[in-house]
């Protein structure tokens, strides 16, 4: 740019004021440009671009921390963060704090959460096969269960999900179902006569409570301590560890050990979620959730045998049943298995019964 002037003190003075304008002006373009570098360079020494912010995987389940669903999600926690690097956050919810067990498989549907761990039960209105859980005295042990797992049956059961936006990735024990009631001792089928059981939802629950002459109600399972306090229902079914944590020797006082059902839960994704990580994230989660599934393994049976202890000492009045009390209850609920066998499929059956030999 050209300034004209004339050459008279005012003149002079006027140029001289403009040009330490410029100066000034100069000087701090040359400043901001060398604190502009100076921060460049010291992004690129920190470690150059910014790192992504961790990817968020949400875990909901409807039971207490320190059972074994709680314990083995915080272990699939641990371990998903430990081998993604921090690259994945997994953050928990137990106890139904976002979702209750009627809502959270339209959650995971949804999107809203992102895995969600159901009792097997839960899948009927998708495949009613696995009410298998369900029939009385299919199982005869925690190895026969496991070992079904592992059975190609199973496994084709465990791909029946794709068309529902969700799939099955892994199964975790939680035991053998036991009844409680408040009312007094259940020996024999003919003490059931009356009673009014809180049940999961489901056809074959249903009817194993009708073969003994007893009524049922579906309700969550965080509103059945409610439930049991207030004489809505006088009895339900449960493994010992959820009699336990549930605290429902606390308005139950009487425990018969009869191993008649399954409770045992599905670990369950979101597909779009699932098949849209990074491979490398989505591989490391996969080793996450095989490992979190062997500790749960392991977990259920040793906290099992623990609450049936806690419930003994709680006050529990215990009846075991022996080898020809538990015939009998055998004897009056196979037409409920037979009832099924349609429904549920007889390959499936057949490979449950393959694995008690």
């Amino acid at each position: 740019m050209m300034f004209y002037f004339k050459k008279d003190h005012k003149s002079l003075t006027l140029f001289m004021v403009i040009t330490l304008i410029m100066a000034l002006a100069l000087a701090g373009c040359s400043s901001s440009s060398n604190s502009s570098n100076s921060g460049n360079a010291a992004t690129a020494v920190d470690g150059g671009e910014k790192k992504a912010d961790p990817i968020i995987v949400k875990f909901s389940h409807v039971t207490t921390i320190d059972s074994p669903k709680g314990l083995a999600s915080e272990k699939f926690k641990e371990l998903a963060e430990k081998y993604t690097d921090g690259r994945v956050t997994v953050e928990v919810y137990p106890s139904s704090q976002l979702y209750g067990d009627k809502e959270e498989l339209e959650a995971v549907q949804a999107g809203n959460v992102h895995i969600i761990a159901p009792s097997i039960t839960k899948l009927v209105g998708m495949n009613p096969q696995f009410q298998y859980v369900d029939l009385p005295f299919l199982f005869k042990d925690n190895e026969a269960v496991y070992k079904f797992w592992e059975s190609d049956a199973n496994k084709k059961l465990m791909n029946s999900l794709d068309n529902y936006g969700v799939r099955l990735l892994a199964m975790w024990p939680n035991g053998f179902k036991q009844f409680v009631n408040g009312k007094y001792p259940l020996v024999t089928p003919a003490d059931f006569k009356g009673l009014k059981f809180r049940v999961q939802a489901g056809s074959v629950l249903e009817a194993q409570f009708k073969a003994l002459g007893a009524g049922s109600a579906t309700i969550p399972f965080g509103e059945t301590y409610t439930a049991l306090q207030q004489g809505t229902v006088d009895a339900t079914e449960n493994t010992f560890n959820n009699i336990d944590t549930q605290k429902y020797a606390e308005v139950q006082k009487h425990l018969t050990v009869s191993n008649h059902g399954r409770l045992d839960y599905c670990i369950i994704v979101n597909t779009k979620f699932w098949d849209g990580l990074p491979g490398d994230i989505r591989e490391a989660l996969e080793k996450a959730m095989a490992e979190a599934t062997d500790y749960a393994v392991e977990l259920a049976e040793d906290l099992d045998q623990k609450s049936f202890e806690n419930l003994k000492n709680a006050g529990m009045e215990v009846v075991e049943l022996n080898e020809v009390q538990r015939a009998e209850f055998v004897k009056v609920m196979e037409p409920v298995v037979a009832e099924f066998e349609s429904v549920i499929g007889k390959d499936i059956i057949d490979a449950a019964r393959a694995a008690n030999q």
